[in-house]
């Protein structure tokens, strides 16, 4: 297997740093959206395919890793997370599990189980009570039997698990399935019903509902905005204008800061094209719908980065204040993922 490459920064990096981030960017930063795994997650025999883009982290992404990523990338900053591990079909959940209940001390970082349908709801309770972890992950891969754009919310969260989550007050990150993710109406319908249904869990939409161009998000957040458990972060999105409407439409003290990490430290940038997105790469790994930069005719800066660019323009525009934007990259989930852990003690 590849080693880990550390990351670098460039001159042109440093001058968006200096230059665009440091004196805005507040002094704590908890990242509420991290992919934080060991190798020993995987099989000893898997085998990573050659564009997958934990080979650019030796197929791993340790937390050791991601704390120096982040201080490279963020000098002046306290940084936390919440981390869950891979999603990959072949993962160990009992052990991403695990380790990710060693590296969290439920005060600085946060923990999530990863969640499959036939997970029973005892051995959900198992993991989390074992490992200190205050929710779970689900995701539509996860879910057999079906075509994958057949699959609902409740095919990836059967009713057992959300009846444990409430009853223990959990936080449940969901990163919805559907093509029109956020605009699809019965992602609409079953998001309304598990914030409804479920009140005593903490529902965070991950990437804003995957809104990453701007039709896909106007008008559709009305449905969740009026239930005081439906969160969005906004992991992966750099669109200025999404992130704008987002924080003018959408109660802005459950808008949480998140990256999607490591794929954040890759060097790229989404774009809208046509009402559709892509990944702009300038390193030539997979992460969905990609178009790599293989001349080098453009010198990219991280996905991070990128996004915090995005943020600061549409914080701006939308007029957040001091207090609102240092709410944003840190009270804002860290004071719910405290409150959330407290509940388990």
């Amino acid at each position: 297997m590849p080693d880990a490459r550390p990351l670098a920064l460039t001159t042109r990096d440093r001058g968006i740093y200096d230059q665009e981030l440091r004196d805005w960017l507040p002094k704590r930063i908890f990242d509420a959206h991290v992919h934080v795994f060991p190798r020993d997650s995987f099989p000893g025999n898997h085998v990573f395919p050659p564009k997958n883009v934990y080979r650019r982290f030796g197929c791993q992404h340790t937390a050791e890793y991601c704390r120096a990523a982040a201080h490279l990338l963020l000098p002046d900053c306290d940084f936390g997370m919440l981390s869950f591990g891979s999603p990959d079909l072949v993962v160990d959940r009992a052990r991403a599990a695990a380790y990710t209940g060693d590296i969290s001390d439920n005060v600085r970082d946060f923990g999530m189980t990863l969640v499959a349908p036939e997970d029973s709801p005892e051995d959900l309770e198992r993991r989390i009570r074992t490992h200190g972890l205050i929710g779970y992950k689900p995701y539509r891969n996860y879910v057999t039997g079906k075509p994958a754009e057949d699959v609902s919310i409740p095919d990836m969260l059967p009713a057992p698990q959300m009846e444990l989550a409430n009853d223990l007050g959990l936080a449940v990150m969901l990163h919805i399935p559907r093509s029109d993710r956020l605009a699809d109406p019965e992602n609409q319908r079953e998001m309304v019903d598990i914030c409804q249904r479920y009140p005593k869990v903490q529902i965070i939409f991950a990437h804003i509902g995957r809104a990453y161009y701007l039709q896909n998000v106007i008008g559709q957040l009305d449905g969740i905005r009026e239930f005081p458990n439906a969160y969005v972060d906004v992991a992966m999105v750099n669109h200025e204008g999404v992130l704008e409407y987002t924080f003018r439409n959408y109660p802005r003290e459950r808008i949480l800061f998140g990256s999607d990490a490591p794929i954040a430290w890759m060097r790229g940038k989404s774009v809208e094209i046509n009402n559709q997105y892509a990944y702009l790469m300038g390193e030539d790994y997979r992460i969905g719908t990609v178009i790599y930069d293989a001349e080098s005719a453009v010198e990219f800066t991280f996905f991070y980065y990128e996004m915090l660019r995005g943020i600061r323009r549409a914080a701006e525009r939308a007029g957040l204040t001091r207090a609102e934007l240092e709410a944003f990259f840190y009270a804002n989930a860290h004071s719910l993922l405290t409150s959330v852990a407290k509940g388990l003690a």
